[in-house]
């Protein structure tokens, strides 16, 4: 069993370590990550040009100006590049949903802010809009990656804090993660479809399906 103990280090010894100084980087590692991000780079464009299944990794190779056995100095296969496609989307895209989820102060303000902040980020991110338009299908079964599960796994820390507050009502948290995941990239994938891009259509569609059902959307126009 873990001791419960409340005992500390004293402070003379916490604070004893001396501080690290920031070491610039040297001319190899900084040669590891251009590479590394050329390969990224590259990557990005093939799988928004060709699709995750028709993309190979001579492809990727080929727009990089990098010799062929580079790439397996950094990468195991296409799918460990998407990933981390993925997890570097999701590194831009978290802190903003988040922010928005933290200063909501009622219920509306959690859903539209949650909603308005993932799809801007969608509309304004250029390249990667264009893989995940490409690559819908291939996104899907590939939402495990490290970030995006702690994307997820943020969105129902906020949501269990946000119930204790009284921001949102008592309801079942894991489905309701599960309803913002699944209605904000389905709307999502489909804003993509249908330049140009608007965000905050797609963001008032939504919020109004999730606090309202389907009788509180607004009624299409002939125009529409």
């Amino acid at each position: 069993m873990v001791s419960t103990s409340t005992k500390t280090p004293p402070r003379e010894k916490a604070d004893a370590t001396p501080a690290v100084a920031s070491v610039p980087m040297g001319k190899r590692e900084k040669t590891k990550a251009e590479n590394r991000q050329a390969i990224i780079d590259a990557a990005r464009a093939v799988f928004a040009e060709l699709g995750y299944g028709e993309t190979t990794v001579r492809d990727i190779i080929r727009r990089t100006g990098l010799a062929s056995g580079t790439f397996y100095n950094y990468f195991k296969s296409k799918e460990e590049v998407f990933q981390a496609l993925m997890d570097a989307s999701a590194l831009r895209m978290r802190p903003r949903i988040r922010a928005e989820r933290i200063r909501a102060g009622n219920f509306e303000q959690f859903v539209s802010g949650t909603f308005r902040a993932y799809f801007d980020y969608l509309a304004n991110d250029e390249a990667m809009h264009r893989v995940m338009r490409r690559n819908s299908g291939s996104i899907r079964v590939r939402m495990d990656t490290p970030e995006v599960v702690a994307g997820f796994d943020e969105m129902r820390q906020d949501i269990d804090r946000a119930i204790a507050q009284g921001v949102l009502p008592k309801v079942d948290p894991d489905y309701l993660t599960a309803s913002f995941v699944g209605i904000a990239f389905e709307v999502g994938d489909r804003m993509l479809l249908r330049p140009p891009f608007d965000a905050a259509q797609a963001a008032e569609f939504s919020t109004k399906l999730f606090l309202g059902g389907v009788t509180a959307l607004p009624l299409l126009t002939d125009k529409t």
